[in-house]
């Protein structure tokens, strides 16, 4: 039985439902935000939106691989990515206090922590098994 015949768990479900949350709403606050792409020069404004549609392809790619193809390491960089996010937010209120910008990203960092909570925990605890897999 391959990963397109397993019923997925319900906490796999959900990791996947916030993340994907998590990445949505970052992705819908890119144009509402004035710093976004404030130190780059026009030449290279196309390049930089082209970097960030790739790194959210890339982010929903390693979610379906970890939710849906049961790749443990998949799921480890997304861990790492968050440490990365959570870093960045920090410095941000640092820099920035409290504003939109922060708000959203604070936001879309508790989305991503509870997903990853749930791919650690209940009825996922065997999804990653490589045993289990085949």
């Amino acid at each position: 039985m391959n990963g397109a015949d397993m019923t997925v768990p319900g906490n796999i479900l959900r990791f996947e439902a916030l993340l994907y949350a998590s990445l949505l709403l970052d992705t819908l606050s890119v144009p509402f935000r004035d710093d976004t792409f404030a130190a780059i020069d026009s030449d290279m404004m196309g390049a930089a939106k082209l970097v960030t549609a790739a790194f959210i392809v890339l982010f929903a790619f390693l979610i379906w691989l970890a939710a849906r193809q049961r790749r443990n390491w998949a799921r480890w960089i997304l861990c790492v990515l968050f440490g990365f996010s959570v870093v960045t937010l920090i410095q941000m209120f640092g820099e920035d206090g409290l504003g939109f910008g922060t708000a959203v990203d604070t936001l879309s960092t508790v989305l991503t922590a509870a997903g990853l909570y749930f791919s650690f925990t209940g009825d996922a605890v065997g999804w990653f098994d490589p045993a289990r897999r085949t």
